[in-house]
């Protein structure tokens, strides 16, 4: 037997995103958010209030950088969705990340969260909140390779964000062989 919980926003994994821009001063900023995804081969879409500092910045530069949230970091990362750049200003550094410029696009990366999205602004929508972006590069910390190159997620520790328990977790164990097992059905 199921039980209805109503129009809610259930969805497993909701990936912690954190998104870092320049301000005005060129002071790194960067905010915490779950509403967010791949919208194509070449663009990520997040769902951004207009108020955040964070998105005024995107709209002001037209660039921003998207890092997967780490366990080692996810009090940071909590953190820099809790306070707002327009109170606390220097929140990335109190936060303890330290950035690097991008070399693709004018927004920093963090360097201690080890992969990232480089972006390019292509709109914002503010009827629907919709930001939509172009990836012109995807980064990652050679510390969370495995021996061919490739981004191991055992050594990334990606974290999601669980809406229902207001925790997050850390993705888990392989399950399967992605289009490969469901061969046995066909």
């Amino acid at each position: 037997m199921r039980k209805n919980f109503g129009a809610k926003s259930y969805l497993y994994p909701k990936p912690v995103l954190i998104i870092a821009t320049y301000g005005e001063d060129g002071t790194p900023d960067a905010m915490n958010a779950a509403w967010g995804c791949i919208a194509d081969t070449d663009q990520i879409a997040l769902y951004l209030s207009a108020s955040h500092q964070t998105v005024r910045n995107i709209l002001a530069r037209k660039a921003f950088t998207v890092s997967v949230g780490t366990a080692q970091y996810e009090t940071a990362c909590d953190y820099v969705g809790l306070v707002s750049g327009k109170n606390v200003p220097d929140k990335v550094a109190r936060a303890g990340f330290h950035t690097t410029r991008s070399e693709f696009v004018d927004a920093p990366l963090i360097d201690e969260l080890p992969m990232a999205l480089e972006c390019r602004l292509i709109s914002f929508d503010e009827d629907s909140e919709l930001l939509l972006g172009r990836i012109v590069n995807a980064s990652a910390d050679e510390s969370i390779l495995n021996g061919a190159g490739q981004i191991d997620p055992d050594k990334l520790r990606p974290i999601t964000y669980d809406s229902i328990h207001r925790t997050y977790r850390v993705l888990g164990e392989v399950v399967g062989r992605a289009y490969s097992d469901g061969k046995k059905l066909q």
